[in-house]
């Protein structure tokens, strides 16, 4: 018995230990899976507008690709996608701050728990661009309004994770930190995000979600109203225009960004912190 399960075991070894076929690693990276899905979908994309044979309403892969590359040889549609960035930066950064700081105060006191709890039951339901019209009556055209509406859209839903990925902290750990004379910001910094950073990272994903989103919609309305902005104003523009290429071109650019953020820094941060800590797989 002992001789069969030796042989067995072997087996096994040796089959691990067998190099996989090259058509099965390349199908093991993430990357080459999203890149096979981006193609199908501009595959199925060209085909439907050939199909329909109207590019003004839906013009084909081709027509926008085309589109795209002229506006970056033009430089104007570069010089938009960063106008966007900053601001977007800037209020997001801002945002993130906020609920730290907000997270921080309900996770030490039941005071700002109450507090918390109160203002994200309050404002969270609340859309970010419900909020524009007010933001240009206080502080007028230009970034203060548009800085304004992102903190909103980043605020609320990462300290909703924030709150309840602290809150899901074991006891165990919070004893640990407690016994190690951890109190205040090092109890938090040591302690509190490291266990809940899985919690945080989903919700500094979705703060970036809304907050692109938002700032795109809101740079629409500025461009109607003072002719100026970001990625937003170059889709208004070009939709005037009846330049429909480039509009889908400014689009596709938004759907670019999104990508490389979550690809390049989003995952680079989960795969150095929650996947190497075990905490996802």
């Amino acid at each position: 018995m002992s001789e069969t399960l030796s042989f067995q075991q072997t087996i096994r070894i040796a089959d691990s230990e067998r190099p996989l076929p090259l058509w099965q690693r390349v199908y093991n990276l993430a990357a080459v899976r999203r890149a096979v899905i981006l193609v199908l979908l501009a595959a199925l994309w060209q085909g439907y507008a050939v199909w329909a044979e109207n590019p003004l309403m839906f013009p084909s892969f081709t027509e926008t690709a085309e589109a795209f590359w002229a506006g970056i040889v033009s430089g104007g549609l570069l010089g938009k996608a960063w106008t966007s960035l900053k601001v977007l930066l800037m209020g997001y950064g801002i945002g993130v701050v906020l609920a730290a700081t907000l997270s921080g105060l309900a996770v030490s006191t039941r005071l700002g728990e109450d507090f918390l709890a109160t203002l994200v039951s309050m404002f969270n339901p609340l859309p970010a661009i419900a909020l524009l019209p007010l933001a240009l009556l206080w502080f007028g055209l230009g970034n203060p309004s548009l800085l304004f509406v992102l903190v909103h859209a980043v605020l609320w839903p990462l300290a909703l994770n924030m709150s309840s990925g602290f809150s899901s902290v074991s006891e165990t750990l919070r004893m640990a930190g407690r016994n190690y004379g951890l109190r205040g910001l090092r109890y938090v910094a040591l302690i509190l995000i490291p266990a809940a950073f899985p919690s945080i990272l989903t919700g500094l994903k979705i703060g970036w979600a809304f907050a692109w989103r938002t700032l795109i919609a809101a740079e629409l309305v500025f461009g109607v109203a003072s002719g100026s902005g970001g990625l937003g104003w170059f889709i208004f523009e070009n939709k005037n225009r009846l330049e429909t290429a480039s509009v889908f071109a400014g689009l596709g650019t938004v759907i670019l960004i999104g990508l490389a953020v979550e690809g390049l820094v989003f995952r680079t941060i989960e795969i150095r912190t929650v996947r190497k800590w075990g905490m996802l797989r």
